[in-house]
């Protein structure tokens, strides 16, 4: 046969056979690979047919793949189709629901802020009022920073900065953590904003959407973690109903953890699908402590060479981990060897990690952290201070531990109860596997929806870890319920909505009446449906008139006060009173003061501590000195703290500094301290002799009396 004649009787092969097959098409889609393989060996017996001696072995080889290749591309190409389309629509939704939610967040955060203080319609002074304390403080170096000849000059200022505290120059980026500020200044100058938006604007602007930022990577969290994009839309909404337990925004915009936990959460979100993905081998582990060590490294150099960062326990452990690793040996599982070989591990990191945290303090200097372990030892009873600073701190309501009303708020919003199961099934599966590699079992390499196994995820052994140790800070300290808080909506929501940790509870209870997978798959949709339904019935309609009613912030007579001194102070003026006014002084008119509302500091500390004596049973001359010695020219005096009645027995600053001085029993075996001097906020406002020696009342209102200090002492009998 010519070579003509053979590829007619190949294509003419092909054709019948293909024709043939088509016939049974839906037949061949139901048996799979198997009709593909009978089909097969049909198109070989057609093509020996036709030629059964002159196609070569190789041409019915060729013709033979050819038309496997066009079944398979004809099968797959409908199944593959329809998955990556089930895919893509399944991240499409979840992406833009994300985003959404991140989105309807900041802008529901802008409408509050707006109805809360009526912004839009004051004047700028009025608006800076609204900054108290510290906040006040980190705006106002935004505002320097926006008046700087150049980025370089500014930045010189704050690292160099000697207007705002009296007789002391600071480094404010690095002792108040101003990046934020410098990266906003930049931001506003170079993206021509100056021209559309003003300053104060823009920059709660882009801390109202970093909130946004903050949602989308819990959504994402939870979204990774359980599958589904349900649980992030669960998330969100616990996450916005509990705000009064979940963030400060409301209250405090420029504070750092409004700026750092947007950052920390797509950390989380970004480890959490490192985790889920690629965590099979050691390799992948050794890959997140160096990103660790490398990030640690970063932020000591930007955080100009803090040597606390290195000194670190967790920075220790890390490297303890890193060279036991290196230093274990391979032996078999299961076997006793193998178990000695676990606890000998387990000893040497434990002894590194104690070993280099010593070495690393001997050699890098630093600053030992006294007043923090002093702190901790009177908040825990181990011990009694007079000291002010010390108690004032131990009087914060940030500080105390968490009331009863918080864990009220989270039952009432059926958070907590979720919660509280999901964290008990993760740990009971994480600690079954503990004990199962501790036995010598292997562990799967996939764990599918069948095996209820869910503590076998190395993404869900992190967050169980993370969430007990930030739970346990927030049970000591209120504070850090910002922190723990938003985890405990991502970490429920995800619960509600997976499958696995149904599936996991329902083989310990060993459930037959019903299958289990069916079970475990109609809950995970049915219960965040229907908390998500109570949810929305309930608070929905209280968000709304959150929104809806005008409230009013408004502070007359800080405004006056303000004005008084911009007008009538001079420039070089000094002012001395409580840090959080000096706070709202230095943003609202750029003077100097004596002291700020900062606490990592222990000369400010000392100052503040030395400046609140004008509420103290001290004497006029006593004061004077004091003032004097800061170069303070005029002095503010507070009648709210004057007249402080406090709901916390011996927590208004006048109790605590009558302990410090002792002049009240502070504790059983003290002796009484006896005070020939009236309190000198009291008794400086009567204007008599020695007071009006030393003190000159230039301006007063309802809440502030404002002294000048005299230069040259007139004694009047």
């Amino acid at each position: 046969m010519s070579h003509k004649s053979q590829n007619t009787a190949i294509f003419t092969a092909m054709i019948i056979t293909v024709n043939n097959t088509g016939q049974n098409q839906e037949k061949e889609k139901v048996f799979g690979l198997k009709s593909i393989r009978n089909l097969a060996d049909a198109s070989s017996v057609t093509l020996l047919m036709e030629s059964p001696r002159s196609v070569s072995f190789l041409q019915h080889q060729i013709v033979t793949f050819v038309f496997l290749s066009m079944k398979l591309l004809e099968y797959g190409a409908g199944w593959n189709l329809d998955i990556l389309l089930q895919r893509f629509a399944k991240i499409f939704i979840g992406c833009l629901a994300a985003v959404t939610s991140g989105m309807i967040y900041a802008l529901y955060l802008s409408a509050y802020h707006e109805r809360k203080f009526w912004f839009s319609n004051r004047q700028e002074l009025e608006r800076e009022v609204t900054f108290q304390g510290d906040s006040a403080i980190y705006y106002s170096y935004y505002k320097d920073m926006l008046k700087a000849p150049s980025f370089e000059r500014g930045v010189y200022e704050l690292t160099h900065n000697n207007r705002t505290v009296s007789l002391k120059t600071i480094n404010a980026v690095q002792q108040m953590s101003l990046y934020p500020e410098l990266i906003a200044s930049v931001l506003y100058q170079a993206t021509g904003s100056n021209e559309i938006i003003e300053p104060v604007y823009f920059y709660i602007g882009i801390v109202f959407g970093l909130q946004g930022v903050y949602v989308t990577a819990l959504f994402v969290t939870s979204w990774l973690m359980s599958g589904t994009w349900l649980a992030g839309m669960l998330t969100v909404a616990w996450f916005i109903i509990n705000r009064v337990d979940t963030t400060r925004i409301e209250y405090s915009i420029p504070l750092r953890e409004n700026w750092a936990l947007p950052y920390f959460a797509c950390q989380v979100a970004a480890l959490t699908g490192y985790l889920k993905s690629n965590l099979n081998t050691y390799g992948e582990v050794h890959e997140v402590y160096k990103i660790y060590v490398f990030s640690l490294f970063l932020g000591y150099l930007l955080q100009f060479e803090n040597s606390a960062l290195l000194v670190s326990p967790l920075l220790s452990l890390v490297v303890a981990l890193m060279l036991a690793k290196c230093l274990q040996l391979n032996v078999k599982k299961g076997t006793f060897v193998a178990k000695i070989m676990k606890v000998i591990n387990f000893y040497l990191v434990c002894t590194l990690t104690v070993t280099l945290n010593i070495i690393m303090k001997m050699f890098v200097p630093h600053k030992e952290n006294g007043h923090m372990l002093k702190f901790l030892e009177v908040k825990f009873g181990l011990n009694m201070t007079k000291n002010f600073t010390m108690n004032w701190l131990l009087c914060q309501e940030s500080l105390q531990a968490p009331s009863q009303d918080f864990f009220l708020r989270l039952t009432q919003s059926s958070l907590l109860p979720f919660y509280i199961l999901v964290l008990i099934i993760c740990f009971l599966s994480m600690i079954q596997v503990i004990f199962r590699r501790i036995n010598g079992k292997s562990l799967k390499e996939t764990v599918t929806l069948e095996d209820g196994r869910i503590g076998e995820r190395p993404e869900i052994i992190y967050h169980v870890i993370h969430t007990i140790l930030l739970g346990s800070l927030a049970m000591v300290i209120e504070g850090l319920k910002y922190l723990w808080t938003p985890y405990v909506c991502m970490l429920a929501a995800f619960g509600v909505c997976s499958p696995e940790l149904w599936m996991t509870l329902f083989k310990w209870l060993r459930l037959r009446t019903v299958h289990p997978v069916l079970l475990a798959l109609v809950l995970s949709m049915a219960v965040p449906t229907i908390i998500g339904l109570s949810l929305w019935k309930e608070f929905f309609p209280r968000l709304m008139t959150e929104l809806m009613e005008l409230q009013e912030f408004y502070d007359p007579d800080t405004v006056e006060l303000m004005t008084w001194i911009k007008r009538q102070a001079p420039v070089a003026a000094v002012f001395a009173g409580s840090p959080q006014l000096m706070g709202t002084i230095k943003l609202c008119t750029g003077w100097m003061v004596t002291s700020l509302p900062l606490y990592n500091d222990d000369d400010l500390l000392k100052r503040n501590e030395n400046i609140y004596q004008i509420y103290s049973k001290r004497s006029a001359e006593d004061i004077y000195k004091i003032l004097t010695s800061y170069k303070a020219n005029y002095l503010i005096v507070e009648d709210a703290i004057c007249n402080e009645v406090g709901t916390m027995r011996g927590c208004r600053v006048k109790d605590l500094l009558d302990i410090a001085n002792g002049h009240v029993v502070c504790e059983e075996g003290d002796k009484l301290t006896y005070s020939k001097h009236g309190r000198f906020c009291h008794e400086v406002k009567i204007n008599y002799s020695p007071y009006v020696n030393y003190f000159t009342r230039v301006y007063w209102n309802r809440s502030y009396f404002v002294y000048k200090i005299n230069t040259v002492i007139s004694f009047q009998s």
